[in-house]
C-alpha cells in the first residue's frame, strides 16, 4: 500500500472513527456477525454492484428503470449517450470537453504557421493509425420522440428497432439520440409500435443534424463505435482502458497477474483523424482481499485488527472478476456481512449470499466477513448512484503495494513483461489493428458505418535541437546528448555558489552508525571540488523512533544550524513525514534524509554521496549548474497541483518564480484550495510577492513573464484561459499603470500516450533527448508541441506536450520551444527531466527518501 492510501486511510470522516464493540476479527476467527439473521436489517441505501450502477445492460436481471432524461439535441452528445456507450463503465471521458477550445487562433502569430525549423531532421513513427471514411461520408443525428413518453431506456430501444427496415441495423442510440450513417427519405418521420401490452405508441424521428466527419460530435463518436469494436474483440474495459483476461500473463513467484491490454483515442490532428492506440497493462494480485484480511490477522494484534484493516484497504483499488470491474474501497462495515439483506426495486428482499449466487454464480463461503464500501461517483440520469456493497472474498487486489514496489527482484520480473523495447512496443501496438482485420464483425461493422483504419503506425519526420551547454562556476561542459547525463563531467568542478557546512547535525540510530560513519567520511571527499567548506557534523545517536528523532531535532537545533540530515532504518512513511514537517513548519529548516540501505554498496556510495552533497548544497540556498538563456529580463514561473483525493484534505497548489536571470534562484509559496480543485484561486497574491522578491534582487521589474502551468486535469483547458489567465492579467495591472510585461502560458502534461520511436539502421530505437514534434501529431486548433528531454536505459521514453494558450511575446515557435529544452536541463536532481524545472515546483527531494 502506497504511502498517499495510507494518508488517506488515516484522514477518514469522523464516522468512521468510531468506537468499534470488541467483537475481534469477525471473518478471520469466524464468529457470529454483529446482528443474528434473524435481526438484520436492510442495508440502504447501499446496493450491490449491478444494482448500484448502470451497466448497459449486461448481466442485469430486471431493475429499476430509468428516470427520464433531459432532451440534448445540439452538435454534443447527450450525457445519456455517453453513459450508455462511451463510458458505461469508464467514467465520462471530460478530454472531449476540451474540444472546440481554439487557443490557436487568439494568438496572431502562429495563425499561419506554429511550426519550428532548428535542428536535424530525424524519421519518426508514432503510435497513431489514421482514420478514413468513405468518399462524401456525412453521419446523421436523429432526436426520438414517443407518445406516450417511454422512460425505460430498454424499452424505447426496443420499440424503435421493431423498425429496422426503415433506420436499418447499422445505428447508435442512447434512448433519445439516435445516429446512423445514411440519412432517411424524410426529415420527420413518424412509425408506431406495439409494447407487449398491446399498446400503440407514436414515434417520431426528427433529424437534427448532418454532422462531417471532423466534428466534435463525430469524434466523439467514433470513439464510442471504437469501444464497441473491442468489445465485439472480447476484450474487457477497466476504468479507461481495455485488457485481454484471456491471454494473461502469471508470475508465480509473486503471486501476481498481468493483464496485456490497450488505451485508445480519436481525435482530429493536423491532417488527418487518426486513433492513438499504446500499450497499457493491468496487474492483479491472486490474493482477494479476505485471503489479504486472514494474513493481516496473523501479523497484528487482535484488538488492532480492525484498525489495521482500515488503514491498508481504504483507498485501494479492486477487482471483481465476475463483471471485470474496478472499484475503490471508502470503508469497511464491521456491522454487515454477506447473511445481509438488502430491497430490490421490485420491493422484495434478498441476501448478498443469494444475490450473487442468482446473479453471477458466485459462491461464499465465509458468512461472516465484513462488508466493503465503494461510494460510486457516477450518476444515473441526474440522480448520484448510492454506495456499493463489495463481497471481500469476491475482490482481488490490484495494483503494487510499497512493500512490493521496494522489491528489486520482484520489480525485476515484472519489467520483462510490462517495460517494452521500442521494437516489442510497436509489434504489441500493431496486434490491435491484425486483431481486428482478422475479426469478421469487426470489419463488417466498420464496413457498415463506411469507416477503416490504415494498417502501418505514422511515419513523419521530427527535429533533434542542439544539446545544451552546461555552465558551472566559469567552466563550460558538453555532454553525450544520447544519456543526457553531466553528473560525470560537473562533479570535479566548484558550483556557481556553494553554501558552507559550518554548522550541521548529522542523526541515526546505533544500528545505523556505519552508515551515518560512511556518509560524513565521503562527504569530505566529494565536497571540497565543489567548493564547499564542510565541518565535521554534529552527530546524535538516537533511538528508531519517531518521537526520539523529533525530541532531538526539537534540543539540537540552533539558529545557527546550516541543516539537519537524518539517517532512517526504513521507507516507513510516518517517520519520515513527522520529521519532514517539524523541519518544514514548526522549525523551518533545511533537511535532508538518507535511507540507510541507499549507502550500503561501496561501488556506488561516491556517485550517490556526490548527488546527497549537491542536494544539500541546493536546499540551504546554493547555486550548481546553469545553462546559457538568451532572453533578459525574463521570468519563469512554475505551477503545479497535489490532491488528496481520498481524505477530504484540502488540495495544494505549489507556485515557483525565477529571481535572476540563469534561473538558478527561486521564489515559492503554497496555496490551499479547496478538495479537488484544479485551478488555482490565489495566483493573484502569488505573482505579486514573487514580483517583489524580484524587484529585490535585480532593481527592476521583469519584462517578459513565461508561464508553466502544470496539473490541468482533462477539460479545464476552457475553464484555466477564462479563468486563471485572467488572474495573471489583472495582477500586473495592479503593479503601475506603465507597467505592461509580455505574458505566454504554457500547459504542460506530462501523463500522455504518444510515444515515438527514431528509425535507425532499419530497426526502431527511443527519440533521443531534444527530439521536436510539432507537426502531424499536434492538435490544429493549439499552439502546442512535444519535446522528449530524457533518456531512458529501458523500455520507451515519454515526450511531454506543451501548449500555449496565451502569448503577446511573439517569440518564434523555434525560440518558445528551444527555451523549454534548456529550463529541462535546470532540475537539479537529476540530469535532464521530462519537464521544465517550474513544472516541479515541490522542493528537491532525499536520495532514497520514501516518496
Amino acid at each position: 500500500m502506497t504511502g498517499r492510501a495510507r494518508a488517506r486511510a488515516r484522514g477518514r470522516p469522523p464516522s468512521q472513527e468510531a468506537a468499534i464493540p470488541p467483537v475481534g476479527a469477525a471473518s478471520a476467527q469466524r464468529t457470529l456477525p454483529s446482528r443474528p439473521p434473524g435481526q438484520q436489517q436492510s442495508l440502504q441505501p447501499c446496493r450491490p454492484p449491478a444494482l448500484a450502477e448502470e451497466s448497459g445492460g449486461r448481466g442485469r436481471q430486471r431493475g429499476p428503470q430509468d428516470a427520464p432524461k433531459t432532451l440534448a439535441t445540439g452538435l454534443q452528445i447527450s450525457a445519456g449517450f455517453q453513459e450508455l456507450s462511451l463510458a458505461d463503465r469508464g467514467g465520462r471521458r471530460r478530454d472531449f470537453h476540451d474540444l472546440g477550445v481554439n487557443t490557436r487562433q487568439a494568438i496572431e502569430h502562429v495563425r499561419e504557421s506554429k511550426t519550428g525549423s532548428s535542428g536535424a531532421v530525424i524519421k519518426l513513427i508514432a503510435n497513431f493509425f489514421r482514420l478514413t471514411s468513405r468518399p462524401q461520408w456525412a453521419l446523421y443525428q436523429y432526436h426520438i420522440d414517443y407518445n406516450p413518453e417511454m422512460e425505460a431506456r430498454r424499452l424505447r430501444s426496443a420499440l424503435l428497432f421493431q423498425h429496422e427496415d426503415l433506420i436499418g441495423k447499422t445505428h447508435a442510440f442512447d434512448g433519445s439520440i439516435l445516429f446512423l450513417p445514411k440519412r432517411l427519405s424524410n426529415k420527420v418521420t413518424e412509425v408506431f409500435s406495439k409494447t407487449r401490452n398491446g399498446e400503440d405508441v407514436r414515434i417520431t424521428i426528427t433529424l437534427t443534424n448532418e454532422l462531417p466527419p471532423t466534428s466534435p460530435t463525430c469524434l466523439q463518436f467514433y470513439n464510442i463505435i471504437f469501444r464497441r469494436l473491442l468489445k465485439m474483440m472480447n476484450l474487457q474495459q477497466i476504468g479507461r482502458n481495455y485488457y485481454n483476461p484471456k491471454d494473461p500473463v502469471n508470475i508465480p513467484n509473486h503471486r501476481l497477474m498481468v493483464w496485456p491490454g490497450f488505451t485508445s483515442s480519436i481525435l482530429q490532428y493536423e491532417e488527418s483523424i487518426m486513433l492513438c492506440a499504446d500499450v497499457s497493462h493491468k496487474i492483479l494480485r491472486s490474493e482477494t482481499v479476505l485471503d489479504f484480511m486472514y494474513s493481516l490477522y496473523e501479523q497484528v494484534e487482535e484488538r488492532r485488527f480492525r484498525d489495521a484493516c482500515a488503514k491498508e484497504l481504504i483507498g485501494v483499488i479492486v477487482l471483481t472478476k465476475y463483471n471485470n470491474r474496478t472499484y475503490r474501497v471508502d470503508d469497511i462495515d464491521w456491522d454487515a456481512n454477506p447473511q445481509c439483506t438488502f430491497r430490490r426495486a421490485d420491493g422484495s428482499e434478498i441476501s448478498y449470499i443469494d444475490y450473487y449466487k442468482r446473479q453471477y454464480n458466485q459462491e461464499i463461503s465465509d458468512l461472516n466477513q465484513p462488508v466493503l464500501i465503494s461510494q460510486c461517483r457516477r450518476k444515473r440520469g441526474n440522480v448520484m448512484v448510492g454506495p456499493v456493497v463489495l463481497i471481500p472474498e469476491l475482490c482481488y487486489l490490484t495494483g503494487l503495494t510499497e512493500k512490493m514496489r521496494n522489491d528489486f527482484n520482484m520489480m525485476k520480473d515484472l519489467s520483462v513483461h510490462t517495460r517494452l523495447s521500442p521494437e516489442q512496443r510497436q509489434r504489441e501496438i500493431g496486434k490491435l489493428i491484425d486483431y481486428m482485420k482478422k475479426d469478421e464483425c469487426v470489419q463488417k461493422e466498420l464496413r457498415d458505418w463506411g469507416l477503416s483504419f490504415d494498417s502501418n503506425l505514422l511515419s513523419f519526420t521530427g527535429r533533434v535541437v542542439q544539446a545544451e551547454k552546461i555552465l558551472q562556476a566559469g567552466n563550460v561542459f558538453d555532454y553525450n546528448p544520447q544519456f543526457a547525463d553531466w553528473s560525470r563531467e560537473t562533479r570535479v568542478a566548484p558550483l556557481i555558489r556553494a553554501k558552507p557546512l559550518d554548522n550541521w547535525l548529522l542523526i541515526y540510530t546505533r544500528r545505523n552508525y556505519d552508515a551515518a560513519n560512511t556518509l560524513l567520511q565521503n562527504l569530505f571527499k566529494v565536497t571540497p571540488s565543489m567548493g564547499i567548506r564542510m565541518n565535521k557534523a554534529t552527530m546524535i545517536e538516537v533511538d528508531d523512533r519517531t518521537e526520539a528523532y523529533l525530541r532531538v531535532l526539537q534540543q539540537s537545533i540552533t539558529p545557527d544550524t546550516n541543516i539537519a540530515v537524518c539517517i532512517l532504518s526504513s521507507t516507513r512513511k510516518d517517520k519520515y513525514d513527522a520529521i519532514k514537517k517539524y523541519l518544514c513548519t514548526d522549525c523551518p529548516i533545511p533537511s535532508q534524509c538518507v535511507i540507510a540501505r541507499t549507502l550500503s554498496k561501496p561501488q556506488t556510495t561516491l556517485a550517490i554521496v556526490t548527488k546527497i552533497a549537491l542536494q544539500m548544497n541546493c536546499k540551504m540556498g546554493g547555486e550548481l549548474w546553469s545553462v546559457e538563456i538568451p532572453l533578459k529580463q525574463l521570468m519563469i514561473v512554475g505551477i503545479d497541483c497535489y490532491h488528496d483525493t481520498l481524505s477530504g484534505k484540502q488540495s495544494i497548489a505549489g507556485f515557483v518564480a525565477s529571481l535572476n536571470e540563469t534561473m538558478t534562484r527561486w521564489f515559492s509559496r503554497c496555496v490551499v484550495q479547496s478538495r479537488g480543485q484544479e485551478l488555482v484561486d490565489g495566483l493573484k497574491a502569488c505573482l505579486q510577492t514573487a514580483l517583489r522578491e524580484w524587484f529585490k534582487w535585480n532593481k527592476y521589474l521583469p519584462s517578459r513573464i513565461i508561464v508553466y502551468r502544470d496539473g490541468v486535469g482533462d477539460g479545464q483547458l476552457n475553464t484555466l484561459v477564462n479563468y486563471e489567465v485572467p488572474q495573471f492579467l489583472d495582477c500586473l495591472k495592479t503593479v503601475g499603470k506603465d507597467y505592461n510585461p509580455r505574458l505566454t502560458v504554457i500547459v504542460v502534461k506530462k501523463r500522455v500516450s504518444t510515444r515515438f520511436f527514431a528509425q535507425v539502421a532499419g530497426g526502431l530505437k527511443n527519440a533521443p533527448p531534444g527530439t521536436v514534434v510539432d507537426t502531424e501529431v499536434t492538435r490544429p486548433e493549439w499552439y502546442d508541441f512535444f519535446i522528449v528531454s530524457q533518456a531512458v536505459r529501458n523500455g520507451c521514453v515519454a515526450p511531454t506536450h506543451y501548449n500555449v494558450v496565451y502569448d503577446t511575446s511573439k517569440l518564434k515557435p523555434d525560440h518558445v520551444q528551444r527555451l523549454t529544452y534548456k529550463l529541462c536541463h535546470m532540475y537539479y536532481n537529476w540530469s535532464d527531466i521530462s519537464l521544465p524545472l517550474p513544472g516541479l515546483p515541490e522542493p528537491i527531494g532525499d536520495v532514497g527518501d520514501p516518496e
